[in-house]
């Protein structure tokens, strides 16, 4: 465990530690989660999390006709089912995704109309106020320790009116195990701890993977702080025909507590 970094400092090592998971789990995450990630599909899907909500359902991103000539950014794309899936659904929005691993960019593909970028959330290779809508899908922000940072450069690269809306683990599942099962019901550490989860090599002493947490005050002050206007906050309910478990998620959990937080605000 490590302490998190005042506001305005950076780790290197944590960047350097996810772009070198992501790059090895890559094949075997989308191995594992295909119907999640449209690993079979040729524009991708878009589900905001494992509630499988959908983005052709909710809209939480606007409906097609004002997405319509809009630049729109994807976070921590991944291999960028959500930014390609949006693509296809308004063909006449500009939509550019980026994520810190190759390898997850790589299953992409190349027959996509979506413009994927390389690049780390700690320094947005982009300028001021070049998107009307940001979104990010349980990428990037749990990842960077300096998140209020995060926000403060997602709220520049956004226009004045612009919306960003993302999801990430619900804050109180840090309390408990990522189990699925009876284990995963028992509270094991404080809410209120913030203290990142780091794991490093045995011999080498080299960080080799890296969390964050932050209480939902916390997430929903970064946003405030950053000049964001918090305009809706959702937490799923566990659907009841959904009985596929997707790593710690499950229809146990899933029906006791939230598994997903899914912030919607305004700059």
């Amino acid at each position: 465990m490590t302490d998190v970094p005042p506001s305005g400092s950076f780790l290197p090592e944590f960047s350097a530690a996810n772009r070198h998971w992501w790059d090895l789990d890559a094949d075997d995450y989308h191995a594992r989660h295909p119907d999640y990630l449209g690993t079979h599909s040729p524009f991708g899907e878009f589900y905001w999390c494992p509630e499988m909500l959908h983005e052709g359902t909710e809209r939480l991103l606007g409906q097609p006709a004002e997405l319509a000539g809009k630049n729109i950014l994807e976070i921590g794309c991944g291999s960028a089912p959500c930014a390609r899936w949006l693509a296809h659904d308004v063909p006449d929005a500009f939509v550019t995704g980026f994520d810190i691993s190759m390898g997850m960019l790589r299953h992409a593909g190349t027959d996509n109309v979506a413009h994927l970028v390389q690049a780390d959330a700690t320094a947005l290779p982009f300028a001021d106020d070049s998107f009307d809508v940001v979104f990010s899908v349980f990428g990037a922000i749990p990842f960077v320790e300096d998140s209020a940072h995060l926000m403060r450069e997602i709220a520049r690269v956004i226009r004045p009116g612009g919306r960003f809306v993302f999801s990430i683990t619900h804050p109180m599942r840090w309390i408990f195990l990522d189990d699925p099962g009876p284990a995963g019901l028992t509270a094991i550490t404080s809410y209120f701890d913030q203290d990142g989860y780091v794991e490093e090599d045995e011999e080498t002493g080299q960080v080799t993977y890296a969390e964050q947490h932050r209480t939902m005050g916390a997430r929903i002050g970064e946003l405030v702080d950053a000049g964001f206007t918090l305009t809706r906050l959702i937490e799923p309910e566990w659907p009841e025909d959904l009985t596929q478990t997707w790593g710690q998620w499950s229809p146990l959990r899933g029906r006791l507590f939230p598994g997903t937080a899914l912030f919607v605000a305004k700059r």
